[in-house]
């Protein structure tokens, strides 16, 4: 077994795959890389455990445990179950419970300093070199594929370490999108702003899903509540950054997070025992992608890629989803299966998609918000500014289980392109899942019905991992070899 390195003088390497970050994107990618007996090396400049946020899961990461052989421990390590969601949204309330009666899922809230770590030990575990401690300092290139990096370690001593592929999972940091590709784009639908803290003492849901998260909306945005196991409630305010900025004229932050979860009656009746311990935390600037998460050499995975708006809870989701997809590419690329470009171009899609989706929905509960700020509603619609058309009606047909072709439509001449998706297949479709009333259905109503809809939608997503949902005939395989295999009949690419 090779162990963590967290001291000591660094060691040059020359490895097959070098994975900068140590989160879940990370290591997900470094973990099911070594399980499956390929060489990697995982540089992670903070030691663990460290803080944070993020700490609600969806229940379609279990099959992404199952592969990386982890689930049993988080099973067992004590994190407060999670069976569903409550909302209580733009004046309506309603709870998602994971699966069916029958056939019933589950999720965990977890303390990610706890979570993490045992992520990062599982993948010491299968094998993968981790070095905690380590800061990349630059990346060398040729051309446009990353060939080495330079690192240091918490003494300042220096390490170069050669490699064939690099993942970068180095988080809202993005150290290749950011310093190198500069490829990173913030949406303007989603510049918000959250402030949060943890309260000891606070009250739980009295009825509903086991350990649901509460996400409530309030005039100036919404609130999230999560339970922890270690008996305290995680709570959170999200609203777009112009109305906080106005608040800050009169108010200190402090005010504007008391005011907030005071104007909820479900979150006031929850946090009326308790009491705000520890410093309040903010975090700006929330959603944005980059033009192209894989290239010559490199993946993004998590947060290193795309961030989205935490409404859905599915951060650790898109992290570990797209640290599967990248080692998966990557394993069949060096095993021969597929070219480079192929396993690139299927990655961009598979993981852009999985991320788009979520967004059309989170965009399509905002534009379910009734409160008396406005500009906050009209704030959150997704328009040509933000999304290519194109994308945004590929991410939308996703979302609807058995659509037809959606092609002419023309997006391009709205500025609202998620609103004339919407109107089109009020128009022209029955709504799926008894949402359907009849040819005059309002706008509101089938928006209400999607939101609701995309709540399942992401917590058992399973986008490009069948061969229905195959990605240019190429789907992804997560048992016992890992990589890209492709539908019966599909041609490979000439790449």
């Amino acid at each position: 077994m090779k162990i963590a390195q967290t001291h000591g003088a660094m060691i040059d390497f020359d490895t097959q795959v070098v994975v900068v970050g140590g989160g879940p994107g990370g290591a997900t990618t470094a973990g099911l890389l070594a399980r499956h007996g390929f060489d990697v090396v995982l540089l992670e400049r903070h030691s663990f455990p460290r803080y944070h946020i993020g700490e609600s899961l969806v229940p379609s990461c279990l099959k992404i445990f199952d592969a990386l052989g982890v689930r049993e421990k988080v099973e067992k390590h004590g994190f407060q179950q999670k069976d569903g969601a409550r909302f209580d949204w733009g004046g309506d309330a309603w709870d998602v419970g994971f699966g069916t009666r029958l056939e019933p899922q589950h999720a965990w809230q977890v303390v990610r300093s706890e979570f993490d770590r045992m992520l990062l030990d599982h993948a010491v575990e299968q094998g993968a070199d981790v070095r905690e401690g380590v800061t990349v300092t630059d990346i060398a290139f040729d051309g446009d594929r990353p060939r080495s990096v330079r690192f240091l370690d918490w003494e300042g001593a220096e390490g170069v370490g050669t490699f064939e592929f690099l993942v970068d999972a180095s988080g809202r940091a993005g150290l290749l999108a950011t310093r190198y590709l500069r490829n990173r784009r913030f949406h303007e639908a989603f510049r918000n702003v959250a402030l949060w803290g943890y309260w000891d003492g606070a009250g739980r849901l009295a009825d509903g899903p086991l350990g649901a998260t509460a996400s409530c909306s309030i005039p100036c945005g919404w609130i999230w509540a999560i339970p922890l196991h270690d008996g305290k409630l995680s709570i959170g305010v999200v609203m777009h950054k112009s109305h906080l900025r106005r608040m800050r004229e009169t108010q200190t932050l402090a005010q504007i997070y008391d005011d907030a979860v005071h104007e909820n009656a479900l979150v006031k009746e929850l946090i009326s025992p308790g009491r705000l311990v520890g410093e309040l935390l903010a975090e700006t600037d929330y959603s944005y992608a980059s033009d192209r998460f894989a290239g010559s050499g490199h993946f993004l995975v998590g947060d290193a890629a795309c961030f989205l708006d935490p409404l859905l809870s599915t951060g650790i989701h898109l992290a570990t989803f797209s640290g599967m997809a990248a080692a998966a590419s990557i394993a069949s690329i060096l095993r021969g299966e597929v070219g480079e470009t192929e396993a690139a171009d299927f990655f961009n899609v598979s993981y852009r998609c999985a991320y788009l989706r979520l967004l059309v929905v989170v965009s399509l509960f905002y534009q379910m918000h009734t409160g008396r700020d406005v500009y906050f509603r009209k704030a959150q619609e997704l328009t040509t500014r933000d999304f290519d058309p194109g994308d945004l009606r590929q991410a939308f047909v996703s979302v609807i289980s058995g659509m037809e072709d959606l092609n002419d439509i023309q997006a391009g001449g709205s500025q609202d392109v998620l609103g004339s998706l919407v109107s089109f297949y009020a128009r022209h479709y029955e709504f799926v899942r008894g949402w359907h009333r009849g040819d005059a259905l309002a706008l509101t109503e089938t928006q209400a019905g999607f939101a609701r809809m995309g709540i399942a939608m992401a917590a058992e997503s399973e986008f490009s991992l069948t061969p229905e949902t195959a990605v240019n005939g190429l789907y992804l395989d997560a048992g016992s070899s890992l990589g890209l295999r492709r539908v019966a009949g599909a041609v490979a690419s000439s790449s």
